[in-house]
């Protein structure tokens, strides 16, 4: 059981780093309106650039905050818990745009990854 809330952990919170350091300027098959990167992507959404920027600074310090889970326990359900509600908030502007539904899979996936995390930190403490 442990493993399963330490992987996900690394998952949920390398997934981010990942989308948001290293492949934000890339295409994906996943990107909202088929847009070439994720700042087009907010943009397609109908959000600002400085929605972009705050959502993906509470991304980034959240994930790192979890990550950090791993040896400090308290930060883990708060960081788990707003990235949920941010890939809430990823899924609804998918549907916004009338994206296919394989373009929220991800979301979903982190969802259900950050809901397990929270369900399993009481057994694993």
């Amino acid at each position: 059981m442990i493993w399963i809330y330490r992987l996900f952990i690394v998952l949920v919170s390398g997934t981010v780093f990942n989308v948001w350091l290293l492949n934000m300027d890339q295409a994906s098959p996943y990107r909202g309106s088929a847009a070439p990167n994720l700042k087009e992507e907010f943009l397609a959404y109908g959000l600002s650039e400085n929605i972009f920027y705050l959502i993906g600074g509470i991304k980034l310090l959240a994930a790192l905050a979890l990550f950090f889970g791993l040896r400090v326990k308290q930060t883990v359900v708060p960081s788990a818990q707003i990235i949920a509600v941010l890939m809430i908030g990823a899924i609804g502007m998918h549907f916004k745009v009338a994206d296919p539904l394989l373009r929220s899979v991800p979301a979903f996936g982190m969802l259900a990854m950050c809901l397990i995390i929270v369900r399993l930190h009481k057994r694993v403490r």
